[in-house]
């Protein structure tokens, strides 16, 4: 006979990405016997999307402490804690590693998407007998895995959020499907030419829209005819700025003062209260023919964009529908555990102010079963991976028997608050591909220009042309760096 009591069983561990092997490492140094079932054929399948993108937070934000204690042991050389990977180096520099590792490679399952969770021999209307139950996790293949626990860390990268301002699929959406990116489009290479030479609408209002507005602007700086609009549901992008020079995280308030650097000089058209309603084919060739946004008002009134391309930046959504035959508590709004939810409201909350929390808040009515990272957030676009990552920590603490660890729960998020316009400056350059001597030259000579130029970016441009540096790159520096150079409408051109 098979021994099917919890404490022989494995806790069961949902997706190999970021906080997935977090929480396999986790459960690793704690002894508890753990299997990772990942539906990609490799670790963290789901950055391999966003690989060319750049964080904006730097590695020591990125990595788990158990993660790299475990990597250290091995030999690992840990990257410098205050550069900024992208998505492709945290893959190749730490996740893939990770799941390497002998601690954790012979759980890891590749190829097995879950399609549904439930309790051996239990439905959601029985309760005798359900804590006792194993959990039984059904396979694409139809092979049923037992578990003591789950770690649901599945992320939401395969469900974002439709084009359509209510919620719903925009009235054609579906059928303009070939005319539509989503998350975060690769401009500079695999869909360059889906772009360049073309009109770009960017819909939403968070980082991913800034990330790709910014990446289109300095396209259209080597693509004639590259034109972008930003459509918003509100009246004021303010709040896609961020905190500029005062964000703790330079990096995050340089992608917004470059924002609102392409807006004031019109390098990106703004569609303010543009609530999409329907999307119209303007032809049958995708590629090449066109799509038509039309947009409702609550009065009425109505606003089109004509677009060779969509870029679906409106984030994404949970899917619970593997675990329908679990009882799951989810706060209405949010789609995230009920306790978390008013934690990580994005209406109160950024990223940096989230209350630190762990296993009592991401538990459920159904015991055992733990949603964690971007899913445990529903749809809330705040989440940093540090937090999924102290998620874990509680939870294995907790699972491992551990409570006096699992119940102290600390964090320190990155907020608004002081930093560097220098160091936010850095972080540009760096994706814009300038080295520090660059960018520090450009520094050098706009302080020279300063005295005969009207205005910061007036005089980055001299300092740019001086210099042969981009003039699109050398703007968004001086957008980030107005503040040091104490020039009221550094924006300007």
């Amino acid at each position: 006979m098979v021994d099917l009591s919890l404490d022989r069983l494995p806790v069961a561990v949902i997706g190999a990405g970021p906080v997935g092997l977090a929480a396999a490492a986790h459960l690793a140094e704690r002894g508890v016997p753990f299997v990772v079932v990942e539906a990609g054929d490799e670790a963290a399948a789901a950055v391999q999307g966003w690989s060319h993108i750049q964080l904006f937070s730097p590695w020591e934000f990125n990595t788990d402490p158990a993660a790299r204690r475990l990597l250290a042991a091995a030999g690992w050389e840990e990257p410098e804690a205050s550069s900024l990977p992208t998505g492709g180096e945290l893959l190749k520099q730490y996740l893939q590693p990770l799941a390497e590792l002998p601690a954790l490679a012979p759980h890891i399952r590749y190829g097995a998407a879950v399609t549904a969770i439930s309790r051996l021999g239990i439905d959601r209307l029985r309760t005798v007998g359900r804590d006792e139950a194993p959990f039984v996790l059904r396979l694409g293949d139809g092979e049923e895995v037992l578990a003591s626990a789950v770690i649901d860390a599945s992320g939401t990268w395969r469900r974002p959020n439709h084009v359509g301002a209510n919620g719903l699929p925009a009235h054609g959406e579906q059928d303009a499907g070939a005319w539509i990116n989503h998350g975060l489009p690769d401009v500079f290479g695999a869909d360059r030419d889906q772009h360049a030479g073309r009109h770009t609408v960017v819909v939403g209002a968070g980082h991913s829209a800034a990330n790709t507005l910014l990446a289109l602007a300095e396209l259209a700086d080597t693509a004639p005819g590259t034109t972008i609009t930003w459509a918003i549901r509100g009246a004021d992008p303010a709040a896609s700025f961020g905190g500029g020079s005062d964000d703790e995280l330079p990096a995050r308030g340089a992608i917004g003062s470059g924002l609102k650097m392409l807006v004031e000089t019109g390098r990106v058209t703004l569609a303010a209260n543009f609530r999409t309603h329907a999307i119209r084919r303007l032809g049958d060739e995708p590629g090449r023919d066109q799509v038509e946004l039309t947009s409702r008002g609550p009065d009425g009134t109505e606003q089109t964009l004509t677009a060779d391309r969509i870029v679906a930046a409106t984030g994404f959504r949970p899917d619970y529908g593997i675990a329908e035959e679990l009882r799951l508590e989810l706060d209405p709004i949010m789609s995230a555990p009920r306790a978390l939810a008013p934690l990580i409201d994005p209406n109160q909350h950024s990223c940096g102010t989230v209350t630190p929390h762990g296993y009592r808040e991401l538990a459920h009515p159904e015991p055992g079963y733990y949603a964690v990272g971007m899913k445990s957030y529903g749809r809330a676009p705040t989440f940093l991976m540090l937090t999924g990552y102290e998620q874990v920590r509680s939870i294995a603490a907790a699972l491992a028997g551990d409570i006096e660890a699992a119940q102290s729960v600390e964090l320190q998020l990155p907020e608004t608050g002081v930093c560097s316009a220098t160091a936010g400056g850095e972080a540009i350059a760096l994706r814009l591909g300038l080295t520090k001597e660059e960018h520090e030259q450009l520094l050098h000579a706009t302080a020279k220009h300063l005295g005969t130029s009207s205005s910061a970016s007036e005089a980055v441009l001299a300092a740019a042309t001086e210099l042969g540096v981009d003039h699109t790159a050398a703007l968004q520096l001086a957008a980030y760096a107005a503040e040091m150079f104490d020039a009221p409408g550094a924006t300007g051109c």
